[in-house]
């Protein structure tokens, strides 16, 4: 195992933020890239890179990796160290009030217009063309003297992964069952892993919205095939996925550590670690669009009193909460707006108007636009 730092620029004067990656196994045919807390106060998922660690320091020593894996288990020191009242606040950053998931580089037109003229029949030759020209446009981005820290944190989180054939960017919600956020070319993929971790809801999309991390790893191959693909072999993009650990107080050793196991056995199915994989679990889920996902929000100020919990399986109607109201004692019922699980909801009880309460996977798709959010 080997470790790199890469020193973000300096934003003020003695306050200098370091990325660490570690890395296991050797760069060749395979890799994959994982990382942890790019929203810096979701925090299962660096609890859990620390229970990989020494399953793959084991297979390291064993001669048993047939591929590099990267492992990145704070993504996000920038957002690790704002503290605001002892409230930790690691999802926008202070300074400019950006999500730190969101306005990664987007780098499809610029590779479409790159490689204009380059390929040939030899896929092989053309996955080559593509990470190379990505890596010179994240090397002509790092170079531009206007970088903020945080711009230079998404420059090298993108390098990092961008030739990874396997990414899994952890995450957690507010209260939540484990979810995905999966790319539709990739289902079978994402079934696999989903089964291993017991997602309760895989939601799939090509276009999220927002320039969040994993979709800008795979969306420019999407778009270089629709450009190209008709006259040359592009490679499937990889399979890049937002896992979602459960909920923000799901940081116990025993969850982390099945956790970890769970991917790692997944590597091994996936090829990248010569161990014997365990049978995955049956399906908790089936695939869902993410535009199916709808989310329910408060009628009322007052107090949120649920009736359902993350994990329910709820029909359109049925009693989500009730908001009472602290001065008149009135009650306002909120009721689920679609068929499906309800996978995440809020954390706070005591709810404004017009606030996000619960989401729950859909089978239609309903939305289009941006479907994340702020």
């Amino acid at each position: 195992m080997e470790v790199t730092h890469h020193p973000l620029p300096l934003g003020s004067n003695n306050c200098q933020y370091t990325i660490s990656s570690f890395h296991y196994g050797s760069p060749g045919v395979k890799k994959a890239y994982l990382q942890a807390s790019l929203h810096a106060d979701e925090l299962p998922g660096m609890l859990l890179l620390q229970r990989l660690r020494p399953m793959l320091e084991k297979a390291e020593a064993l001669g048993l990796l047939r591929a590099e894996i990267v492992l990145v288990p704070v993504a996000n020191p920038i957002g690790l160290g704002q503290t605001f009242m002892g409230d930790q606040m690691g999802r926008f950053e202070f300074a400019t009030g950006e999500n730190f998931n969101r306005n990664f580089p987007v780098l499809s037109d610029k590779l479409i217009a790159r490689l204009a003229g380059k390929f040939t029949d030899d896929i092989q030759r053309n996955r080559r063309l593509i990470l190379a020209g990505t890596l010179q446009l994240l090397q002509t981005l790092a170079l531009n003297e206007k970088n903020t820290p945080l711009d230079a944190m998404r420059i090298i989180l993108t390098r990092l992964a961008h030739d990874a054939d396997i990414v899994l960017d952890l995450h957690c919600d507010r209260e939540a069952v484990m979810h995905m956020y999966v790319p539709t070319e990739r289902l079978d993929d994402a079934e696999l892993l989903g089964r291993y971790l017991g997602a309760h809801a895989i939601l799939t999309s090509d276009a999220s919205g927002g320039a969040c991390f994993d979709e800008m790893l795979y969306r420019p191959w999407l778009e270089l095939q629709r450009q190209y693909g008709a006259d040359y072999p592009i490679p499937q993009p990889c399979f890049s996925a937002t896992v979602e650990l459960r909920g923000e107080q799901d940081v116990f050793n025993p969850l982390a550590s099945a956790d970890a196991q769970a991917i790692y056995h997944y590597l091994c199915h996936a090829g990248m670690i010569d161990d014997e994989a365990a049978t995955a679990p049956p399906a908790v889920c089936v695939p869902t669009p993410l535009a199916g996902s709808m989310t329910a929000y408060a009628t009322a100020p007052g107090i949120v009193s649920y009736a359902a919990g993350p994990g329910d399986v709820l029909k359109t109607g049925d009693v989500i909460c009730d908001i009472v109201d602290p001065l008149t004692g009135l009650s306002y019922t909120v009721i689920c707006p679609v068929d499906g699980v309800m996978y995440a909801r809020e954390i706070f009880r005591y709810a404004r108007r017009g606030m996000a309460l619960a989401k729950f996977a859909g089978k239609i798709a309903q939305r289009t636009g941006d479907l994340l959010g702020p």
